[in-house]
Formats: structure tokens, C-alpha cells, sequence
């Protein structure tokens, strides 16, 4: 059983829990089909919405090579200290088969209704990272851990050891040079692709953040979230008016996925429905049997000649 740090480019679909029977199918068929993860959202405020690690705890136990995560996981809901617990937990039962997908916390409305203290944009993105920093001295072999920040502290608590890494859904500045500092990876907004002027202009402020933290800029992951059909014929046009990526055929994913990793720098795919429900599986089957294989031979060919 592989994890994540073992998968150079890895190729995966998200779904919103939403439909017990239906994301449990989907998901063992994607492990069947050799997929490298799946991803469910977290939204602990819908009633209508599966609790995140509550799934993602009982998919793992149902598959036996795919990895998952929460894309991504509502920090404010959930303490750091718990999160690495569950984190580790999840990591030794599934033998590394995790990563844990992390966010400063969206919808601040719905988020205060769960009884949680409204943070500022500023405070929530100091809380994130030190919710990270947290997570990652509560999942590293050492000593027990006293940690006092302003938003999280704990006092004498034993590390778990476990390997996962910590891939970031951040969007504004200050989460994006946080990302750089402290994670592994980072989740660009869903849509953005490497053509986006959000990857443009935020991909630059990890790097510079991870530069001056001492860290090499490529030690932080672009996983990209991508909406889009997959066609049985060629797409007259691929993207929309605004310039996002809106699928096509097999060789036209296979050519735009392969320009992604080798001219910007992709590490990997999470493919999502256009309808943000789970991938049918005809789609499935052509994601996982058709795109993922033919890019990563392209991307060897390319490599090689480089």
C-alpha cells in the first residue's frame, strides 16, 4: 500500500458526501481502477452533508491501495491537537494511505452558528498556521509537546508518530506565504488552473515564503482541483469565456495535464464532476484508464528528452 510522498503525479476525483451508497461505489470502483485518491469536502454546518473524517475513516477501511483526504478540512471546527490525533489514527490504520487536506475556514456565518468564536481574516490565517505547526510537532517521533500560541496551546501531550502530508486550500496572501512556510502542498482555488491568474500570481508568494523559511519552493505540491467533462469526441473549446478549463476528450486532457506538469510544475489532479457530485462511471473509468496512464507516459517521453 502506497502513500502520497511515494506518487510523484498523482491523479484522483473529489465528491461531496452527500450520497452514502452512491460516494461508497464510487469510490471503491476508483480503487478497483487503480486511482491514486479521492477527496470529500467538509462541511460540518449541511445536514444534508456526511461528516468528513466520519467517511473518510469508513472509505479507507472499505479500499485497499487508494488514498484520501478532506478538501479541505474546516480548521476552525475542528482542534489542531484532535485533528493530529485523528490524522495519525487514520494514517496507521490505512498504512499511510492520508493526506490531510487544510483550510483557514470559509463561510464565517455558518461556521459561528456551530458555536465557534469568529476569528478576523488576519487571526484566522495566525491561527491556521500555528494549527499546522501544531499538528505537525503532534505527528513527529519526540518528546511530549508543551506548545503556547494565541490561538492553540497544549501542555505535555506524547506525539502519535505518523507520516501524512499537509496540503493547503489557501487563497488570499497570507495563507499562501503560510502554505510556503509550513505545508507540503497546496490546493489552488477550485478552477484555477496553471492558466489562471490566481496560480500566476499566488504560486510566486509561496515560493518567496518557502525561500525565506529556509525551504527549496519545490517542496511545496500544486494539486490542482479541476471541474470538467470528459468527452467521447474533441471539445471545440476547452475552456470557458474566463479562460478555466471546462474538459474534453481523452487527448485533450492528456495534452493539457501533460503541458501542466512538465511547463508549470503540477504534482497532481483531483478531478471533480461539473455538476460537483460524484464522477459517473464512464467518466470514471476513462480518468483513471485512459488520462492518468497517458499522461505520465507523456510526461516520461518529455522528461527524457529534456
Amino acid at each position: 500500500m502506497a502513500g502520497f510522498a511515494e506518487r510523484p503525479v498523482v491523479f484522483g476525483f473529489g465528491a461531496d458526501a452527500t450520497d452514502p451508497a452512491g460516494l461508497t461505489r464510487t469510490v471503491m470502483a476508483a480503487d478497483a481502477l487503480g486511482l491514486d485518491h479521492f477527496s470529500v469536502s467538509d462541511h460540518p454546518y449541511l445536514h444534508n452533508y456526511l461528516d468528513a473524517y466520519a467517511s473518510l475513516g469508513f472509505l479507507l477501511g472499505q479500499t485497499s491501495s487508494i488514498s484520501g483526504f478532506v478538501n479541505v478540512t474546516n480548521l476552525p471546527t475542528r482542534p489542531p491537537a484532535l485533528l493530529a490525533r485523528t490524522m495519525t489514527s487514520l494514517a496507521q490504520l490505512a498504512s499511510g494511505r492520508i493526506a490531510l487536506g487544510v483550510g483557514a475556514g470559509g463561510r464565517w456565518d455558518r461556521i459561528a452558528d456551530l458555536g465557534v468564536p469568529r476569528l478576523s481574516p488576519a487571526a484566522a490565517v495566525e491561527a491556521f498556521e500555528e494549527g499546522i505547526t501544531l499538528i505537525k510537532l503532534l505527528s513527529t517521533a519526540g518528546p511530549a509537546v508543551t506548545f503556547t500560541g494565541k490561538h492553540y496551546s497544549v501542555a505535555n501531550i506524547k506525539p502519535a508518530p505518523a507520516a501524512f502530508p499537509i496540503w493547503t486550500g489557501s487563497v488570499g496572501p497570507r495563507s499562501l506565504a503560510a502554505t510556503g512556510r509550513v505545508a507540503d502542498g497546496w490546493i489552488p482555488g477550485h478552477g484555477a488552473d496553471w492558466l489562471s491568474r490566481l496560480y500566476r500570481e499566488s504560486r510566486p508568494v509561496i515560493d518567496d515564503a518557502a525561500v525565506s523559511a529556509g525551504r527549496v519552493p519545490g517542496e511545496v505540491r500544486t494539486i490542482f482541483n479541476l471541474p470538467g467533462r470528459i468527452t467521447s469526441s474533441d471539445l471545440r473549446l476547452t475552456r470557458d469565456d474566463e479562460g478555466r478549463w471546462v474538459g474534453g476528450s481523452v487527448r485533450q486532457w492528456t495534452e493539457e495535464l501533460t503541458r501542466a506538469v512538465v511547463e508549470f510544475g503540477a504534482n497532481g489532479f483531483t478531478v471533480f464532476a461539473t455538476s460537483y457530485g460524484t464522477m459517473d462511471d464512464a467518466e470514471l473509468r476513462l480518468w483513471a484508464e485512459e488520462i492518468a496512464p497517458a499522461v505520465r507516459e507523456a510526461v516520461l517521453q518529455e522528461r527524457q528528452t529534456q
